[in-house]
C-alpha cells in the first residue's frame, strides 16, 4: 500500500456514464485507503438501483461508499442538501481515513462537493413550478425561455427552449433566491484546496458501445420491474428522481406512450447524448488532468492517479 500521508487528501475523478469511474476508485482505494463519495444525482435515491447503476453488494463489502441512498425517491432533494452532506462527508473521511475520492458524472453536484456552490439553492416550490408549466403549455416553451432570457442571460443561453423543466428551475432560482442561476457556475468559493482531479476518457464509439451493453444488461438485470415498482409505490413520473436516464424512458413505456423496443432505443440515444454533455461540462475545468483509458486497465489508471498525487 502507498503511504496515505504522501497522497493529497481529495482525490476527485470525473468523467462521462460508462466510462469506468467506480472501477478506477475502487482500485484506487484498494491500494491507498480511503473512502468514495458518489456525486451522482441518481444515485441517492433509495429503490433505484438499476437505472443508477449504483456498486453493487459485493462492490459495497469492499470499499466504503458515501452518498448513496439517503434520498427518498418521493421527495424533493436539493443540490443544496446533496452539497451539505457531500461536504460533511468528506470532512470526516479527511478526519479519519483519506484520502476522500469524490466520483461523479453530474459537473453540478461533483462541484457542490468539492468547490461549494456560490449561492444558497432555493428549495422547490411546486405552486410556482406550476404556474410556469401553465406558461408554457399556453404561450410555448420559447416564451418561457425569453423569460428566463430577462432573468438570467447567461443560463438561458446555456438552456435550450425544449428543456422545458430546466428553464423552469432556473427561473425558480432567480425568483426565489434573488441570484441568476449562473452564479452557480461563477469563480466559486474553493471548500477543499488540497485536492487533484482526473478525468477519463476514451474513444467515443468504444463508449458508446459500452453504454449500450450497459442498456442492455440492466434491461437483463430487471430495468424494467425496478420502475413499474417505483409507479406501483406512487413515485409519479413527473417528480425529480424520475427524470433520470433510463427512468423517464421506461415509465412512458410502461405507461403506453410508445413500445418496449422504442423505449430502450430512446434510453440509449438520450444516454449518448448525455454523455456529450457531460464531456462539455468537464471539459471547462482547467484543474482535471485527463487520462485516455482505451488501452489502459482499472490498475494502470489508479497507478498513473497516485503517482500524480504524490506530494
Amino acid at each position: 500500500m502507498n503511504s496515505l500521508e504522501s497522497c493529497d487528501n481529495l482525490i476527485v475523478i470525473v468523467g462521462p456514464t460508462a466510462v469506468g469511474k467506480t472501477g478506477v476508485a475502487m482500485d484506487l482505494v484498494s491500494k491507498i485507503g480511503g473512502e468514495i463519495v458518489s456525486a451522482d444525482s441518481m444515485a441517492v435515491y433509495v429503490g433505484m438501483d438499476i437505472g443508477t447503476a449504483k456498486p453493487t453488494p459485493d462492490e459495497m463489502m469492499s470499499a466504503r461508499f458515501h452518498l448513496i441512498d439517503v434520498a427518498d425517491p418521493a421527495a424533493p432533494f436539493s443540490v443544496g442538501e446533496f452539497q451539505r452532506l457531500a461536504q460533511a462527508a468528506i470532512d470526516d473521511i479527511m478526519k479519519r481515513n483519506p484520502p476522500a475520492v469524490v466520483v461523479g458524472g453530474s459537473g453540478l453536484y461533483v462541484r457542490a462537493a468539492v468547490d461549494g456552490l456560490n449561492v444558497d439553492i432555493p428549495p422547490r416550490d411546486d405552486d410556482l413550478r406550476s404556474e410556469l408549466q401553465s406558461k408554457a403549455e399556453k404561450l410555448g416553451r420559447e416564451s418561457l425561455h425569453a423569460q428566463l432570457q430577462q432573468l438570467d442571460p447567461i443560463t438561458a443561453a446555456r438552456i435550450h427552449p425544449n428543456n422545458v423543466k430546466r428553464v423552469i428551475r432556473a427561473i425558480e432560482i432567480c425568483l426565489l433566491g434573488g441570484a441568476p442561476a449562473a452564479s452557480l457556475y461563477g469563480e466559486a468559493q474553493i471548500r477543499f484546496k488540497n485536492n487533484k482531479w482526473f478525468g477519463l476518457t476514451m474513444n467515443r464509439q468504444r463508449l458508446y458501445a459500452r453504454i449500450e451493453d450497459r442498456i442492455d444488461n440492466m434491461i437483463a438485470l430487471g430495468l424494467i420491474d425496478e420502475v413499474a415498482e417505483l409507479l406501483k409505490k406512487g413515485i409519479d413520473e413527473r417528480m425529480t428522481s424520475m427524470q433520470g436516464l433510463g427512468y423517464k424512458e421506461i415509465a412512458g413505456y410502461l405507461l403506453g406512450r410508445y413500445s418496449k423496443q422504442d423505449a430502450i432505443m430512446l434510453l440509449k440515444r438520450n444516454t449518448r447524448r448525455f454523455a456529450k454533455r457531460q464531456y462539455t461540462w468537464f471539459r471547462q475545468d482547467k484543474r482535471i488532468q485527463w487520462l485516455d483509458i482505451d488501452s489502459l486497465s482499472d490498475d494502470d489508471v489508479s497507478e498513473t492517479i497516485i503517482r500524480s498525487s504524490i506530494k
